[in-house]
């Protein structure tokens, strides 16, 4: 498959490669799971809100270019290429921007957009609690009305970026006698209300980019609910098919990837094995077929279609390319991968991505769970149990 692009794509690849350049940060920032490194990539959000890269396909009314998704692809590869780093307020942007373009007023727009655009206020992700994880409909945490707010209670976890960022938005049961899907709202609040408590949450490698939140009699003004009382649930699936589909993981990142390991593998040829030499080549390959797809699917979304149930097989797939990649990399260095830091003193940034992809096949929805729902409403496979 070969992708041509017009004068004016190749042209606009020119032009963000020329602002990357120019502004990325020559070493890298410090980890985004800390406080100091967390502060230096909501400053890196503010720079790219500065020279109008915030979001490029959001309307400039909203911070945004206007752009189409095939532009937006090229700029998540001229991104990648030059390893900018990874994005503070991925969970604003790229999971709840949308959503509120979906679903929200044109108030909510106006107050949430441009300052999510400009990196002034990062988001978390709210959803899961202790018993309810890829479970969402088992979600127990109340919000009950009270006038003008909303009263919240229970307990969030596994909270992404709630350790450091500034509002949240999540699922609550508005409706005490309901069960399952139904009785949910979609709620935004700022993390900083009274009655908010965080606790952040240790990670394998020590850094707290998670968080607990907990929820005491928390008072949320009714304007912060999306698409009204009891829709929580459409709303949330919605989300989801952002988090699955093109928008979280843009085939840049895992082409950027497979282009490290392709010259990882030929700098340690040598003590390489031939096993080694199939497995990045598969990578490499894996990676492209992911931006053919992808590019393919962006084609028809501009024309008007949607993406359905195949959000979840395109989860599955760039969950598990990356979990491949770095377990190929930490074979190639052997007793060297555990270490974190390597001789010369640098990060060991394979046994860091390697840590963190070992999650990519349960956030976002487990693999599992994106199984089940590929076989029943792809394949027209029989629920499991069903008689």
């Amino acid at each position: 498959m070969q992708l041509n692009y017009t004068p004016e794509q190749q042209s606009f690849r020119a032009e963000v490669r020329s602002w990357m350049e120019a502004n990325v940060p020559k070493k890298p920032l410090i980890t985004l799971e800390c406080r100091e490194g967390y502060e230096q990539h909501v400053a890196w959000e503010q720079k790219l809100a500065s020279g109008n890269w915030g979001m490029v396909t959001w309307p400039e009314t909203y911070g945004g270019r206007g752009l189409d998704l095939i532009q937006w692809l090229i700029f998540e590869e001229e991104y990648f290429r030059v390893g900018a780093p990874n994005r503070a307020n991925q969970n604003g942007i790229f999971l709840l921007g949308p959503t509120i373009m979906e679903f929200g007023t044109e108030e909510q727009k106006a107050r949430f957009l441009t300052p999510m655009a400009n990196g002034e206020v990062i988001w978390a992700q709210a959803w899961s609690e202790p018993g309810a994880g890829s479970d969402m409909a088992a979600i127990t945490s109340k919000a009950v009305r009270d006038g003008d707010h909303y009263i919240i209670t229970g307990q969030k976890t596994w909270s992404s970026r709630a350790a450091f960022a500034d509002w949240g938005f999540g699922i609550f049961r508005t409706d005490p006698e309901s069960k399952r899907h139904k009785g949910l709202t979609f709620i935004l609040f700022d993390i900083n209300s009274p009655g908010i408590t965080r606790r952040p949450i240790r990670q394998l490698h020590g850094d707290t980019g998670f968080a607990e939140l907990f929820f005491d009699e928390v008072r949320v003004p009714v304007e912060n609910c999306l698409a009204g009382e009891g829709e929580g649930w459409n709303v949330a699936m919605a989300t989801a098919g952002f988090e699955r589909g093109l928008m979280l993981r843009s085939p840049g990142r895992f082409q950027a990837t497979a282009k490290r390991l392709v010259e990882f593998y030929r700098a340690h040829e040598a003590d390489a094995s031939p096993a080694a030499r199939e497995a990045v080549t598969l990578a490499w390959m894996a990676a492209q077929a992911y931006a053919y797809n992808t590019y393919s699917v962006a084609a028809k979304i501009m024309a008007g279609g949607k993406i359905g149930a195949e959000a979840s097989l395109n989860k599955i797939f760039w969950s598990e390319l990356d979990r491949s990649m770095h377990r190929t990399a930490m074979q190639i260095m052997g007793a060297a991968a555990e270490l974190k830091h390597l001789g010369d003193g640098s990060v060991n940034q394979w046994l860091e991505g390697y840590i963190f992809s070992l999650s990519g096949p349960i956030y976002a929805g487990s693999n599992e769970v994106q199984r089940n729902i590929t076989a029943e409403r792809l394949l027209g496979l029989p629920r499991v149990g069903a008689g």
